[in-house]
């Protein structure tokens, strides 16, 4: 991966924590990897921990970005999400996988977040 995908990857969601932090929300992780791969942000908000899978794009030439998680994908988040609780000593009263859409236009970056999105 380049470095300037990286960056724009990295400054997503890094807007994205601070959206979430302005509406209450902890982060607990950020860019947490394992072998079998990464979780972009873990976030609580009183019992209710989420995980946030962000995506972000420059425009739609290859689709909206919340088409970019996939089935496949969606199995592999909840996957490490369950190892993330483990590995913590979590426990949650309740649960979400949310997906964060950045569109980056020039230097303005535009999130939509669609939140129990699976």
């Amino acid at each position: 991966m380049t470095d300037v995908r990286r960056r724009l990857g990295s400054d997503g969601e890094a807007a994205v924590a601070r959206w979430y932090e302005a509406r209450g929300y902890e982060v607990m992780s950020r860019n947490w990897r394992v072998r079998e791969g990464e979780l972009d942000l873990v976030l609580r908000r009183g019992r209710t921990v989420v995980f946030c899978e962000v995506k972000t794009r420059r425009g739609d030439a290859f689709g909206s970005p919340f088409e970019a998680v996939t089935f496949t994908k969606q199995r592999r988040l909840r996957t490490l999400a369950v190892r993330w609780l483990s590995e913590h000593s979590v426990r949650a009263g309740e649960l979400r996988f949310d997906v964060a859409a950045v569109r980056v236009r020039g230097s303005v970056a535009e999130i939509e977040v669609l939140e129990a999105a699976f």
